[in-house]
């Protein structure tokens, strides 16, 4: 069923998926960049665990399908990937101040390429030029007599401003692959899954939640739950007649 609507929404066959196209799930468009986000999503969630006591059941859970999928996403590389990794980690060896030493270029996750430098201060402005100066109704006096004090400084753009090459795309035979093996519908579906379950963490962390109840629940209270307790035995078969 997965492959089926990811194909009703693709007319043709295509080496690549576009990014935006309808998957066949309403709502649900084509991501642009399923593999580092899910390499993200997933190592921070893992990161996030590490600050939950290892006795926690929802760690343990949690940390091992995390694991598994991760493991799934590492072992499919796009095509042209050791070639990028290596333009991407001569650009981070020439911007350590941006990136850090030895960063590895699949752990860059967020790039932003910025084309035209523009003074942020004026885009509220609908880009029109605001003189500086005291707001407010005020005198000519007073306006004289701030204007050797309020200046407007000139807008400097950011000195260390990285053009980013992001991450070769996947084949489309290889995300249907990896859907077939993480087995949980589209790629884009687990990415939602992914995301919910790194934010997840975060409430986790705040409640507590492997700590004991203050209050102890009182003995019996979960009783009725247990398997096979409500009800006294499993009946015999009806005896066949002859």
């Amino acid at each position: 069923m997965k492959s089926t609507s990811r194909l009703f929404a693709v007319v043709k066959s295509e080496r690549f998926l576009t990014p935006g196209n309808p998957t066949g799930l309403t709502g649900l468009l084509t991501h642009p960049a399923p593999r580092s986000q899910l390499i993200y999503l997933y190592s921070s969630t893992l990161d996030k665990l590490s600050k939950i006591p290892e006795h926690s059941v929802y760690r343990q859970s949690a940390e091992a399908i995390t694991k598994q999928r991760l493991s799934i996403i590492n072992g499919f590389k796009p095509p042209g990937y050791e070639e990028w990794a290596q333009r991407a980690k001569k650009k981070i060896e020439e911007h350590p101040n941006v990136f850090g030493k030895d960063r590895d270029p699949s752990s860059v996750f967020m790039s932003a390429q910025l084309t035209e430098e523009k003074d942020f201060r004026d885009v509220q402005w609908d880009n029109r030029k605001q003189p500086a100066g005291l707001e407010g109704t005020r005198t000519p006096e007073e306006r004289n007599q701030a204007s050797g004090v309020v200046t407007r400084a000139a807008y400097t753009p950011e000195a260390d401003i990285v053009q980013w090459e992001n991450e070769p795309p996947l084949e489309a035979s290889q995300i249907a692959e990896i859907e077939d093996k993480i087995g949980a519908g589209l790629i884009e579906e687990v990415i939602q899954v992914a995301e919910g379950e790194h934010q997840l963490v975060d409430t986790m962390i705040e409640s507590k939640s492997w700590e004991d109840l203050e209050e102890k629940p009182p003995q019996g209270q979960w009783d009725y739950f247990a398997r096979d307790q409500h009800t006294p035995g499993t009946q015999e078969p009806p005896k066949a007649k002859n």
